[in-house]
């Protein structure tokens, strides 16, 4: 995990944890080459402005959990998956996914193809998967694995050894796709959640590569969460800057690097090994050494 706290002074985007995007991964099926994992984690267990537990219910059900594929290389979403929640009566909850073909990042509640539904959402250790056609799906809490002194951390790097996270979870949303259906031997994804409290989907989180914005946007952080990949470039001198202040860059090497960290996109090529950050993420790939 990487992106816990996405909003300024480590709130939640919108102030719901269930909106924070934490981490992307992609990667091949493990034994099945024609097939990808495509897996979105959201809404660490715990916050700390204001600090404590956070909502037990797993996902919004006024939100949209959406993984975005640009198949031509200009960093315009071509398809999405997109990933909404319902509650029961009882309060367990279900999911529906969405196949979207369209460069429209806009939504309403009904676009594109529903390629599964109904599936039951983990609320427990047992994993509930649901399979439907080409497509497998889970979402749900697991245990999470980032390992980090936030504490330390908070103040002035005086770190102490105390993994923060230990005994948090987070939730996972994990999708199963043929590849014959992510259109493109070449992608480039990110995530991204949407808020639709307002009456109208509003973005409230996005990201790809590990840990660069908590670390970078700086006093636009707003304005990098709700912005879209295309327009990164936006951001470059933000970015430069704060790695010339931070990380003891020259001027020249800091503007090459933030050239290089934007747009905030995962390359994929799907049936190739993965390994972060040149070609997708898998599980163990360590994200924040690179």
């Amino acid at each position: 995990m990487s992106h816990h706290y996405s909003g300024p002074d480590l709130t939640f985007p919108h102030g719901d944890a269930r909106l924070d995007f934490t981490d992307l991964y992609v990667f091949p099926k493990p034994g099945d080459g024609s097939k990808s994992i495509l897996i979105m984690d959201v809404h660490p267990s715990e916050g700390l402005n204001p600090k404590g537990p956070t909502t037990t219910e797993p996902f919004s059900t006024k939100a949209l959990y959406e993984f975005m594929i640009d198949a031509d290389g200009d960093a315009v979403v071509n398809i999405a998956y997109s990933v909404a929640f319902a509650a029961s009566n009882g309060g367990a909850q279900s999911a529906t996914v969405r196949r979207i073909e369209s460069t429209r990042s806009e939504r309403t509640s009904d676009d594109g193809k529903v390629v599964v539904d109904g599936a039951p959402v983990s609320a427990a250790r047992e994993a509930k998967a649901t399979s439907a056609g080409d497509y497998r799906f889970f979402a749900g809490w697991r245990s999470d694995p980032f390992f980090f002194d936030t504490m330390g951390a908070l103040n002035n790097l005086q770190f102490t050894g105390q993994d923060f996270f230990a005994e948090k979870n987070i939730c996972s949303i994990v999708l199963e796709v043929p590849n014959s259906a992510l259109g493109s031997a070449n992608l480039n994804l990110w995530a991204r959640t949407l808020d639709g409290a307002s009456g109208s989907w509003v973005q409230a989180d996005r990201g790809a590569h590990a840990s660069q914005e908590p670390f970078l946007a700086g006093d636009q952080k707003v304005a990098y969460l709700s912005g879209e990949p295309a327009n990164d470039a936006r951001f470059v001198s933000l970015f430069a800057h704060a790695l010339e202040h931070t990380g003891g860059y020259t001027t020249d090497e800091a503007t090459r690097a933030a050239g290089e960290l934007l747009p905030d996109i995962m390359p994929y090529r799907p049936g190739r090994a993965a390994l972060y950050p040149g070609n997708g993420r898998a599980l163990a790939d360590d994200a924040v050494a690179h």
